[in-house]
């Protein structure tokens, strides 16, 4: 069969069953009170099934058959060995499935199937991977004492973890908590986004068939008001992990402090600039590297660099090159391997961003490439790209997240302005600097305030490296890398009192 068509795809889109319902205790379930909600094709605009609208009472339910399964030990305590080879066995199932997972993911959130493949075939069953490798791998410490003592420092699962997703990577976030959270140890409670609940359902079947006992993973699709309300005040969850807008990361901390101070580990919003000091080569890698910066996933995505900041005495060359290859993307159908700008999520979501672009317009930014309006006459929630020069600092389109397809270029002079208005932002997640000189380069990193700086080339790192933000971009929590560990871990010191032995004889 041919996949480098749409063909295949759409085949296997019209025979795929869409999961229904929630996952508690090992079972697909339907809701307690039997409220239901649309998950809706954001490519088209119909309904593609309805899913389960969990509420308090289906959160009370999965959080006790969690509690249930840590204290019993089936996983908490279980050999790391069993712990790695259970995860090991997931990931070559979510390999083996990839394809069908990647299709429903693109059907449920509308992301194109070429970045569903990549993250789906690669990425995720990589992470559980690596999380299933490091489970044997980790050793607590004896600390030095007199002979009279023994110190161990260990680290023991925190207990029923509750994580709540975004719908722009519904699988690759899912794995970024999933798989330390269970290499942890700790049973999870997860709430993934009610636009994109789809492929997260199918994982947890997959989790169960590669050996997860019941009760350790449990996902309840609904509305943040009320689902991830419910997770956030549990007096039974003691811990959760939250990526989303920095608005709800608020209310997570609210929630914890109404209920049993649970940790809370937030990865939120962003405003990441992509920096060009006079220096660079405006090369064609460079060129594509700042497109896919600004409008990879249709610029969802919380470290997209859409705020630009170029030299002023190489803007026009770069809002040139930078709008032509905008204007070549491709947008359409997101089951076409060709396609690589997919609709907004929801219909709401496309009138928020095209309320941002206004707001460009309103305040004097120079647009340069515009949304299609030919576009958002079709069914769907498409929108081409856009592209602004002359952007301010104070202008809302610098300074908001805007979570779409807008690209803006904000000259300045120098290097210390550049630095100054880099900084000049609430949120600190990400930054891409391009510059020939090293010296340039780490000065620049070591002042940049957020989570992650990347040197000529946009990227976020690999599973390796800690993803997370500065300011109101997150806190001290980090997804990947070992330092995930650290949201569901917790440390215990043991300190033996040792008596010389009594002599015999």
């Amino acid at each position: 069969m041919n996949f480098e068509t749409a063909t295949p795809y759409r085949a296997i889109a019209d025979r795929l069953a869409l999961p229904a319902g929630a996952f508690i205790d090992g079972a697909l379930a339907g809701p307690a009170d039997g409220k239901l909600l649309e998950t809706v094709n954001p490519a088209t605009g119909e309904v593609l099934t309805t899913i389960a609208h969990c509420g308090p009472d289906d959160v009370d339910r999965a959080v006790a058959a969690a509690r249930r399964a840590f204290r019993n030990g089936s996983w908490s305590r279980a050999a790391p060995e069993l712990r790695k080879a259970v995860l090991l066995r997931l990931s070559e199932l979510i390999r083996s499935n990839a394809t069908e997972l990647a299709v429903l993911e693109s059907l449920d959130s509308g992301k194109p199937i070429r970045d569903c493949l990549k993250e789906i075939a690669i990425e995720v069953p990589a992470t559980f991977q690596w999380y299933a490798e490091l489970i044997d791998k980790s050793f607590g410490r004896v600390a030095p004492t007199g002979e009279d003592a023994c110190a161990l420092i260990t680290r023991e699962p925190i207990g029923v973890v509750g994580a709540v997703l975004p719908w722009n990577f519904p699988l690759l976030m899912a794995a970024w908590k999933l798989a330390p959270a269970l290499a942890s140890g700790c049973s999870v409670v997860v709430k993934p986004a009610e636009q994109t609940a789809l492929s997260l359902l199918r994982l947890a079947e997959l989790a169960t068939d590669a050996g997860l006992p019941a009760g350790v993973l449990n996902v309840l699709p609904g509305l943040g008001e009320t689902t991830g309300r419910a997770i956030g005040l549990h007096s039974d969850i003691d811990a959760v992990s939250f990526t989303g807008s920095t608005q709800v990361g608020r209310l997570f901390l609210r929630y914890a402090a109404e209920s049993n101070l649970k940790s809370i580990g937030l990865e939120m919003g962003g405003k990441s600039p992509f920096i060009v000091l006079d220096d660079a080569e405006l090369s064609p890698e460079l060129i594509e590297n700042a497109v896919t910066a600004a409008f990879w996933n249709g610029g969802q995505n919380c470290s997209a660099n859409m705020r630009q900041i170029i030299d002023r005495k190489r803007q026009e060359e770069y809002l040139h090159l930078v709008t032509e290859r905008a204007r070549a993307l491709v947008v359409g159908d997101p089951l076409d391997p060709a396609t690589e700008l997919g609709p907004m999520v929801s219909a709401e979501h496309r009138r928020t961003v095209l309320g941002v672009v206004e707001a460009g317009h309103r305040e004097g930014a120079r647009c340069v490439l515009s949304s299609s309006q030919a576009l958002q006459a079709q069914p769907g929630n498409f929108l081409g790209p856009t592209v602004f020069g002359d952007l301010s600092p104070q202008m809302t389109i610098a300074r908001e997240e805007i979570f779409g397809p807008v690209l803006g270029v904000l000259p300045v002079d120098g290097l210390d302005e550049a630095l100054a208005v880099a900084n000049d932002s609430d949120y600190g997640l990400h930054a891409t600097l391009y510059t020939r000189d090293l010296d340039r380069a780490l000065f620049m990193s070591r002042r940049l305030a957020c989570g992650t700086v990347a040197i000529n080339g946009f990227t976020e790192g690999d599973l390796k490296t800690p993803f997370g933000g500065y300011k109101r971009s997150g806190s001290l929590a980090r997804d990947k890398g070992l330092e995930a560990m650290g949201q569901y871990l917790q440390t215990k010191t043991t300190w033996i009192s040792i008596s010389a032995p009594t002599r015999q004889g």
